[in-house]
């Protein structure tokens, strides 16, 4: 690891940019740490769900008088129990859901939409006697045609899943129901005149399967509805003041009324935004009057959360001789799953990011399927389209016979760049990153052996803002209390600590940091986009100028001066001759005034923007259709690394998430709609042994808009990896894979084709 390639700034920090111990590591490590299904509240009993054994299918009825009667059963829930849901669309963060489609996904209202859908759920005083008198329930389905593959559900004669979904193109509604729940058009320059003045042209089509995020930690729900009103939620979630406000949006009461407590988390990667089992678990619980807790087997994960889209992307590149890119076009089709709401809006943004496009149109279509409900994966939408660029500016280099680092280099995104969207970006790194792979031993190196092939490919993702807030209070030995409400996922405690020590000029861990219910601290918005140590992290420096000017006012008092005559570096506070540490300046609080609290709030609005590039080393097998992953490095501009480790961290299991997307994982599906690989048995995600160890250069170009230059890291580690793959497999053996995954039969059966053989 580099920490220092590309650096845009000198600046030195004595907290930032050190490597502490985490504040969380001890509790997880020991096996302390609390997830979702650890929660233990006196007078638990335990509920199980019906699932649909049908991709689509109208539910004709459910008789649930049997189950009732089971031994040990103390409530049933259906979808009758919840209010009339209200068609209304609320921001999550990285989605916007409709409340009617989110309650009737919670549990089936009239249809069912995938495999694996929710119908009822019965609490007993065993898991075991819930799981029987699930079996007694008796649903009468009337079946229907499913629709599994994007451009089938875009077909005029495609069954209709939805009755109540037209076709929003560009604000304006399809006179009938359609499957294409949303068209989004943008338009840059004048395409036709760029393509016309362009020498090479390039179009080419890729698809990409269904993917799970692969987090190893189911979802599980403790609800507790009390006799008072009042809701209590222990959940494992990427968002609890978004789980709160869903919860309370399906159950039509007032948000107030819900507290949601977030519990460790076991992995999301965006995958545990939405709420599933909440609302379902609170009927429960309002019904028997118990707390009642819900988990999910891995099976229900697959089935019935919200993994990644399956895709169709077109995409048309022309530059002239002298390498300039001068027209892109591109268009977009993406699984919505069973509601409307896929992330085909960030891959029309993110398509030409990387790039200086003059002139470009792009189309996108969110089209609904027979399966779960789509939800972000790290960067969501960015991955898919990185795919089907870059091969084709591997392609345009090699037809102009330049070098495609350098092609890159030439027509990289810089300050001043129009993205296809309307942004124009500020000061960004990706030209730095480029420079620091051109820089780096891993492309210096020969590659050398017979079916090896290295390939490269350049990534981008907004990374948002949004709303924070922490409270900090110093305590009288000079340690200070950080409490803080976005759910830690892979390091955030430290990383906030960090900037609150820097802030106070305090070493890290004189910071006690805390992650509480949405009841013990202000707003905060969801652990995703990269924003929490770039967002909360503002709200963390808001926090510590504001001790440091309540201390100094106690100063003042101390010494008998005005608080502006006190001036405060590194830890110690000054006036004239006089001078006190912030420790002991925190022991004579209570002779100065008492306990010091402070509130930090920050709304960055916009984007951070992080470009990323990865390089990798293969050998593939002719014979197998194998590929052998040899080398493989992961440049990416983090702005300022706070907490180095955990940055590398990010970078290693973004590019290990993607290699396994490139090469194995993918939904498969029958002709009926029913996955057959729901388990991590069959659905193939990337170990040890199929790694080599990944190599990080962080590079650091400041973002202007954070005090200590913070851009966010976790998401764009996953965007390049399928496109290096694509690029290194067709160096090694000289074929374009156009599908993802890019498994060994796939690459064998394109191999034999090349070479004039038959299967």
């Amino acid at each position: 690891m580099d920490a220092s390639a590309g650096t845009g700034s000198s600046q030195e920090y004595k907290v930032i940019g050190t490597s502490p111990v985490r504040h969380d590591g001890v509790d997880k490590v020991t096996g302390r740490a609390e997830y979702g299904n650890d929660v233990k509240i006196s007078g638990t009993v335990y509920a199980r769900m019906l699932r649909s054994p049908y991709a689509h299918a109208r539910i004709v009825s459910i008789d649930t008088s049997k189950a009732e009667k089971h031994p040990g059963v103390l409530a049933v829930a259906t979808s009758a129990d919840f209010p009339e849901p209200v068609a209304r669309v609320e921001d999550l963060g990285e989605d916007m859901v409709n409340i009617a489609h989110l309650s009737a996904n919670c549990l089936a209202r009239g249809k069912v939409f995938y495999k694996g859908h929710a119908v009822a759920a019965i609490a007993a005083r065993s898991l075991h006697e819930a799981e029987e008198a699930v079996k007694l329930i008796e649903v009468e389905y009337e079946t229907l045609p499913p629709v599994t593959w994007v451009e089938d559900g875009m077909k005029d004669d495609a069954p209709i899943i939805h009755d109540d979904v037209f076709t929003d193109s560009m604000g304006k509604l399809s006179d009938k129901p359609s499957n294409v729940a949303k068209h989004l058009h943008f338009e840059r320059g004048d395409v036709a005149k760029g393509f016309k003045e362009a020498d090479v042209v390039i179009e080419r089509e890729y698809k990409t399967a269904t993917v799970h995020q692969g987090y190893i930690e189911p979802h599980a729900a403790t609800a507790h509805w009390n006799s008072d009103g009042l809701l209590n939620v222990w959940t494992t979630t990427q968002g609890s003041f978004v789980a709160q406000l869903q919860i309370s949006a399906v159950l039509d009461i007032p948000v107030s009324q819900v507290t949601v407590t977030p519990t460790e988390i076991g992995g999301g990667f965006g995958g545990k935004i939405s709420v599933y089992l909440e609302p379902v678990a609170a009927v429960l619980s309002r019904k028997c009057g118990r707390p009642v807790k819900i988990s999910m087997d891995r099976a229900d994960v697959f089935e019935a959360t919200g993994p990644t889209p399956a895709s169709v992307v077109r995409v048309k590149l022309g530059a002239t001789r002298d390498g300039k890119i001068v027209a892109g076009e591109s268009w977009i089709a993406f699984e919505a799953g069973a509601f409307p709401g896929s992330a085909v809006g960030a891959a029309c943004m993110c398509v030409f990011s990387c790039y200086d496009v003059p002139n470009a149109v792009v189309d996108g279509f969110d089209v609904v399927v027979n399966k779960p409900r789509t939800q972000a994966y790290r960067a969501p939408g960015s991955t898919h389209v990185c795919l089907a660029v870059e091969p084709i500016v591997d392609d345009i280099a090699r037809e102009l016979g330049v070098d495609p680092l350098e092609f890159r280099l030439q027509n990289a995104a810089r300050e001043g760049t129009v993205r296809v969207d309307g942004p124009v970006y500020p000061r960004v790194g990706g030209v730095e990153v480029l420079e620091a792979v051109k820089a780096s031993d891993h492309w210096n190196s020969p590659l050398e052996g017979p079916n090896r092939g290295r390939g490269f490919a350049f990534g981008f993702w907004f990374n948002i803002g949004r709303r924070s807030s922490v409270t900090a209070h110093v305590n009288i030995d000079g340690t200070v209390n950080l409490v803080e409400g976005c759910p830690d996922i892979g390091g955030t405690r430290t990383s906030l600590s960090m900037q609150l020590a820097e802030t106070i000029g305090v070493s890290v861990d004189k910071i006690h940091p805390r992650v509480v219910d949405t009841q013990s601290v202000g707003f905060n918005a969801i652990t995703a986009g990269s924003r929490i140590t770039m967002a909360t992290g503002m709200a963390a420096y808001n926090a510590g100028l504001a001790i440091r000017e309540k201390m100094a006012e106690r100063a003042a008092l101390l010494w008998e001066c005005e608080a502006d005559a006190v001036e405060y570096d590194d830890g110690i506070f000054r006036s004239g001759e006089k001078s006190i540490s912030f420790q002991d300046l925190a022991e004579r609080l209570d002779d100065t005034g008492g306990p010091i609290t402070v509130n930090g709030e920050a709304h960055p609005m916009g984007f951070s923007n992080a470009f990323g590039a990865h390089l990798v080393d293969i050998e593939v097998d002719p014979e197998t259709g194998k590929v052998t992953v040899l080398r493989y490095t992961a440049v990416q501009d983090a702005g300022k690394a706070v907490y180095p480790p955990y940055v590398e961290g990010q970078l290693q299991g973004g590019a290990t998430q993607g290699i396994g997307w490139a090469l194995n994982e993918e939904y498969i599906y029958d002709s009926e709609g029913r996955m057959e690989n729901p388990t991590f048995l069959d659905y193939r995600i990337p170990t040890a042994l199929d790694l080599p160890m990944i190599e990080t250069i962080i590079v650091e170009v400041p973002n202007p808009e954070h005090p200590y230059g913070v851009r966010g890291v976790g998401e764009t580690p996953i965007v390049p990896p399928p496109a290096a793959m694509a690029n290194a497999i067709y160096n090694a053996a000289g074929v374009h894979m156009t599908e993802l995954p890019m498994s060994p039969p796939k690459l064998c059966a394109a191999i034999m084709e090349k070479e004039g053989k038959s299967l």
